[in-house]
């Protein structure tokens, strides 16, 4: 396997991944059997998934970056 080729199948991957750990911590905030407790721990799900939607963008700034510079 390429270099490149790997490096894209691994942002694919980790993107992917981080995008079912968004839907993870979604469904736990709104699940009524996975009941979030307390208003912390509510503020703490969603800075999870603030974090983790950054990341995302994160990720596409960097892909924006590389596809420029090609």
């Amino acid at each position: 396997m390429a270099i490149t080729t790997y490096q894209t199948y691994y942002a694919h991957e980790l993107m992917k991944l981080i995008k079912e750990e968004i839907e993870r911590l979604t469904s736990t905030i709104t699940s009524e059997y996975e009941v979030v407790s307390d208003y912390s721990s509510y503020r703490y799900h969603i800075g999870q998934i603030k974090g983790l939607r950054k990341a995302l963008e994160l990720c596409d700034e960097a892909e924006a970056v590389v596809n420029g510079a090609e």
